[in-house]
């Protein structure tokens, strides 16, 4: 019983999850206006950034794996927010923003800062910026480290 209880207060994972879904929480409701889940703002900010990108290194700049990529793409291509089109490598498949996704994203981004905003005064100053050092040192330390695919 006591390595359970170990489990529940010390578990780097279980803690991460019930932070992520608390946040998702947050950032879901903000966005729900735009139509689009984080995971969508998200994946559609990084083709903004990107312009275009094959399925893999989209994969690997949102530390994705494929299949799981491909399943939270599919309903953005559906909704004409993204298009897929052949590579100068035909085997390849390259993905972008439509049009219609740059105006969603941009309907949305006023959105995501209510949320961010919304979220950073639950946490306060200190522990806002806390948190950001903290997660992008462990993301740095981890993609050296370990392989999403």
């Amino acid at each position: 019983m006591n390595n359970f209880v170990s489990v529940a207060e010390n578990c780097a994972l279980n803690k991460l999850r019930q932070t992520s879904r608390m946040v998702t929480k947050i950032y879901t409701e903000y966005l729900q206006p735009s139509g689009l889940t984080p995971t969508q703002f998200s994946l559609m900010t990084a083709l903004s950034l990107l312009g275009s990108a094959t399925m893999k290194r989209l994969a690997d700049v949102m530390m994705m794996d494929r299949t799981t990529l491909t399943r939270n793409l599919k309903p953005l291509e559906r909704d004409g927010l993204i298009k897929t089109f052949p590579g100068q490598d035909r085997r390849l498949k390259n993905i972008a923003l439509t049009d219609n996704g740059r105006n969603a994203l941009d309907e949305a981004f006023p959105l995501w800062e209510k949320a961010q905003t919304h979220l950073a005064s639950i946490l306060g100053t200190e522990q806002w910026e806390t948190l950001h050092t903290s997660l992008n040192a462990a993301t740095k330390v981890m993609q050296k480290k370990i392989s999403v695919q």
